[in-house]
């Protein structure tokens, strides 16, 4: 049985194929049409999925929606008609959007695929997400907990789920608590994102990256703008906001009373904890004070966020009695809070799939269909994110040949794996493409930028040389899974935290490791890990392995194989395309090399 999950028409459009419950391919559609966060029907995605699994659109035998698009719409209606006439733009726009293409999602899923009507299925936005996760898990029970902006009402469930895995379970999530829009702790997000001069649904980890450089100062002033139970609910107050009634603004003038101008989008970033003693080669002591507020208050939006997921997943631990948690949603995707629920909640196991933002619903809503509508036995657990395309040796062969690019042959993984170390010992950035794209938004070895974490000056370079990005965010490191207890506190045993394997949490790094890998510590000495198994990654290992025994560091430096406002590389072409506008020294597209001159 083929079930494709589908999720569009907000961001990060997807598709998902099962096989017999088992993920047989998912991708992002921005992956095909190069533009970051495409929204549109994922017609691409479709077709990788399919000819991934070998088979015609006449052999799929369910297509299942991530949402309801009726109850989404009468949210946007009454929202809309409530705030009126201030909404007036809001309106106006949705009906344009809505009346066109996204109230019939039915009808042109049944135009572009040979597919009865009556095979066309729709689950809850939240309940997609929550299956996402929990149904990727390898729990028989667990407590899910999503986190997002906004559904079709519900912003915030907390659900018991349970499974079948052999026979003696009904496969179910049952929504115990909800919160619905407009109380949202990813729009409260969001317009802080906003605030902070970044696009909202794609600079909010611009805001996690830009935290650690402040101090949550602002915390009193932002519960002036939103109150928080103890048993973790929470009220937005809309007096505050704006994205309700407006298309433009998140925020309001009353917020910017509490908080000041927004910040100049695109504008520069540099303060004392950016450059320490006034080291910026434009310094200005108005300018760099006024950095340093912006710094702050993102300190505190992110304080405040951990701190509010903390409080929902203690509810969630409290009314389902599981030691298990499932997390999903966009808010799942903020891997600090992410690591502090790892070591401060009491839960023991914690699951967060690799795309656990809206792509991730293409998957979820195919996992729900699946096994607690079809009521299928469980049989899939996702070990790992590698699910999108991959280009065989013979098809990169004949692009670089034809291309008239000079390249050099690897004869084995092991001779690969010693040129990349060698490269990196060097202090040269190299690329790496190679097998299946990861799924998820985070490069996890198959279609990263990797450069040696032992010199600190590695930030500076690949930001500003290779990504042309701000200069404040972070680099990962991916360590070889079993040394990330050496280099990492509070870790525990990574085997089986499946949220290390997708580089989901941050840890502190072990104080006397921070000046061994300076260019992965973060300013506070944390780190966003991956783990990294020969069993997931050979080449990867490998690598890192080889890198670790002539430097006694198996840890590299590993971000996202992209410039700046682009999607992570998808083909070979992409991938040179990347390495030619760029600081990239060596690029490895499977085991063939192409170096600068």
């Amino acid at each position: 049985m083929y079930v494709l999950g589908i999720s569009c028409y907000y961001h990060d459009s997807a598709a998902a194929l099962l096989e017999d419950g088992v993920l047989i391919a998912a991708a992002e559609e921005e992956r095909f049409t190069r533009i970051k966060h495409d929204f549109s029907f994922p017609d691409n995605a479709v077709e990788f999925c399919l000819n991934t699994a070998g088979i015609t659109p006449e052999d799929i035998d369910y297509i299942v929606f991530y949402e309801k698009p009726f109850k989404k719409f009468e949210r946007l209606l009454l929202t809309t008609l409530s705030t009126f006439p201030k909404s007036w733009a809001v309106f106006r726009e949705a009906m344009v959007a809505w009346f066109n293409e996204k109230l019939w999602v039915k009808g042109e899923i049944v135009r572009k695929y040979p597919i009865s009507a009556k095979k066309v299925l729709f689950v809850d936005h939240h309940l997609a997400h929550g299956a996402s996760s929990f149904f990727a898990s390898p729990y028989k029970d667990a407590a899910v907990v999503t986190l997002d902006g906004v559904g079709e009402w519900a912003t915030t469930t907390i659900s018991k789920a349970t499974a079948d895995w052999d026979g003696t379970s009904e496969n179910k999530i049952d929504v115990l608590r909800e919160i619905k829009f407009p109380h949202s702790l990813g729009l409260l997000y969001s317009a802080f994102t906003a605030f902070l001069g970044f696009r909202v649904n794609n600079g909010e980890y611009k805001v996690m990256g830009m935290a650690p450089y402040g101090t949550p100062r602002y915390k009193d002033k932002i519960h002036q703008v939103v109150d928080f139970a103890s048993d973790g609910s929470f009220r937005l107050n809309m007096e505050y906001f704006t994205f309700h009634h407006s298309v433009k603004r998140a925020f309001g003038p009353k917020f910017e009373e509490v908080f000041g101008p927004p910040r100049v989008p695109e504008s520069e970033f540099f303060c004392e904890t950016t450059h320490p003693g006034k080291s910026h080669p434009d310094w200005d002591d108005a300018y760099a004070a006024q950095c340093q507020h912006y710094a702050d208050i993102a300190a505190s939006i992110q304080k405040v966020t951990e701190e509010a997921v903390l409080q929902i997943a203690e509810e969630a631990y409290q009314l389902t009695g599981s030691k298990n948690l499932c997390l999903a949603g966009g808010v799942a995707l903020n891997s600090v809070a992410n690591g502090r629920l790892a070591r401060e909640s009491r839960f023991e196991n914690i699951y967060i799939q690799s795309a656990a933002g809206d792509s991730g619903g293409a998957l979820g809503a195919a996992l729900y269909a699946y096994h607690a509508v079809l009521g299928k036995r469980r049989t899939f657990v996702q070990e790992h994110s590698y699910w999108g395309a991959s280009y065989s040796r013979d098809y990169i062969r004949n692009f670089l040949t034809k291309s008239g690019i000079a390249f050099e042959e690897a004869k084995s993984l092991d001779e690969q794996a010693d040129w990349m170390a060698t490269d990196l010992e060097a202090g040269k950035v190299i690329s790496l493409y190679q097998g299946r794209a990861e799924w998820g938004p985070r490069a996890l070895g198959n279609r990263s930028i990797l450069a040696d974490p032992r010199r600190e000056a590695m930030k500076e370079t690949v930001n500003v040389s290779i990504k042309f990005r701000e200069p404040f965010r972070p680099f990962a490191p991916a360590i070889l899974e079993e040394a990330a207890p050496e280099f990492f506190d509070d870790l525990g045993d990574p085997d089986g935290n499946y949220p290390l394997r997708y580089m989901l949490t941050v840890y502190p790094i072990a104080e006397e490791k921070h000046s061994v890998i300076p260019a992965v510590t973060h300013r506070g000495g944390t780190g966003r890990l991956q783990t990294v198994r020969s069993e997931w990654n050979p080449l990867y290992h490998a690598m890192i392995k080889e890198f670790g025994d002539r430097t006694g560091v198996p840890v590299v430096l590993n971000t996202s194989f992209n410039l700046r406002g682009e999607p992570i590389v998808n083909t070979p072409e992409n991938a040179y395309n990347t390495f030619s506008n760029s600081g990239i020294e060596a690029l490895y597209l499977e085991n063939f090399v192409v170096r600068k001159k």
